[in-house]
C-alpha cells in the first residue's frame, strides 16, 4: 500500500513519515500528495501569529485542550526558526504542548523555516493537507514569530488570530506591515501585565479607523492569560463565530478560490525554478552566466530571458 492509503486509514506513523518526506522535498512525496488531495478540504485551519514572546505556543496548547474537550481531533503545525549560520533548528515549540503527547486525537508536527520568509515553512500547506487527510477536524498553524512580515499565514488559514502582548514599546506596532489587515481575531495575551487594557484599547481604536463595510467581518479584540487558561473558551467561541460567518455569508467560496490559486502558483513557481536549475546544469550555464556578470559582458536580465527561451525551445 502507498503511504497515502495508510494515511487515509488513520495510520499516524505513515502520516509522520510522509510529512518528513514532504519537508525533505523528496519526489516520492509529490506522488503521495496527488493521491491524498481528493480526500482533503474537511479540516478547519486556524492560524496563530504574532511577535516572539507573545505566548503563541502556550495559547495553542490551551486552544487545543478546549477543542479536544469538545471531541475534535486536532493537528498542530508549529514553525520554528532556522539558524542562518548552521542551518539547524531547535523545534522546541512542542515542548509547551507536551501534555498532549499521549493523546491519540492530537498530532503535533514541528517544521523549520529553512530560509522561507513570511513566518511559514515551504512545506506548511502540504503538511496541513496530510493532517486534513488523516482526519483532523482542526489544524492549528503557529507561525515562527519573526516580527512584522508574517503575513503568509492568511494564505493558508481560514481564521487568523494575531497575538499581541503589552509592553512592546511601540504604540503603532500593530499597524505595520498589514497586521491589521490579516487578523480576523486579535488577542492581547498575558493580560495580567500592566498596560494590557491600554494595548486592547489601542487595537480597538485602530480597527475602528479602518471604516470597513458593515457586512464584512468585524474583528474583535480579546484578552487572554494563556498560562492560566483565562479567556481561552471565549477565544475558541470567537474562532467558531468567524467560521460561521465565512459559511453563512458565502465568503468561504472566495477565500477557497484565492487560497487554491496561491497554492497552485506556489507549486508552479517551485517546479519551474527546479526545471530551470536542472536545465542550466546540463551545460554549466549558471557558471558561465556568473562569470559573464563578473566580467561585465553579461547582464542577468538578458541571461534569464535566454534561459527561459532555451527551456521553451525558442532562439
Amino acid at each position: 500500500m502507498a503511504l497515502a492509503e495508510h494515511v487515509l486509514n488513520g495510520d499516524i506513523r505513515a502520516a509522520a513519515r510522509l510529512m518528513r518526506d514532504i519537508d525533505d522535498n523528496r519526489p516520492s512525496a509529490v506522488e503521495e500528495l496527488k493521491l491524498l488531495y481528493p480526500h482533503t478540504g474537511n479540516a478547519y485551519i486556524i492560524g496563530i501569529t504574532g511577535p516572539p514572546g507573545a505566548g503563541k505556543s502556550t495559547l495553542v496548547d490551551q486552544v487545543t485542550a478546549v477543542f479536544r474537550a469538545r471531541g475534535k481531533k486536532v493537528g498542530v503545525v508549529a514553525i520554528d526558526p532556522t539558524s542562518p549560520f548552521t542551518g539547524g533548528a531547535i523545534l522546541g515549540d512542542r515542548i509547551r504542548m507536551n501534555r498532549h503527547s499521549c493523546d491519540e486525537g492530537v498530532f503535533i508536527r514541528s517544521l523549520a523555516t529553512r530560509g522561507a520568509l513570511g513566518g511559514l515553512s515551504r512545506s506548511t500547506s502540504d503538511v496541513a493537507l496530510v493532517m486534513d487527510a488523516l482526519g483532523m477536524d482542526i489544524v492549528i498553524i503557529e507561525t515562527v514569530g519573526v516580527g512584522q512580515d508574517e503575513v503568509d499565514i492568511v494564505k493558508a488559514a481560514h481564521t487568523t488570530c494575531v497575538v499581541m502582548v503589552p509592553g512592546l514599546g511601540d504604540d503603532i506596532q500593530a499597524i505595520k506591515a498589514g497586521i491589521l489587515e490579516i487578523g480576523d481575531i486579535f488577542v492581547v495575551n498575558k493580560a495580567d501585565r500592566d498596560g494590557a487594557d491600554r494595548t486592547a484599547r489601542e487595537l480597538v481604536t485602530m480597527l475602528e479607523m479602518r471604516n470597513a463595510p458593515e457586512e464584512l467581518w468585524n474583528p474583535q479584540v480579546l484578552k487572554t492569560e494563556a498560562q492560566r487558561g483565562t479567556g481561552i473558551e471565549e477565544l475558541v467561541g470567537e474562532i467558531m463565530a468567524h467560521r460561521d460567518y465565512l459559511f453563512s455569508s458565502g465568503a468561504i467560496e472566495s477565500f477557497l478560490r484565492e487560497r487554491n490559486e496561491r497554492h497552485f502558483m506556489d507549486i508552479l513557481r517551485d517546479n519551474l525554478f527546479k526545471r530551470a536549475v536542472a536545465f542550466m546544469e546540463r551545460d554549466n550555464t549558471l557558471a558561465r552566466v556568473v562569470d559573464g556578470m563578473c566580467g561585465g559582458g553579461i547582464d542577468p536580465y538578458s541571461a534569464s530571458e535566454d534561459v527561459i527561451g532555451g527551456m521553451l525551445g525558442k532562439d
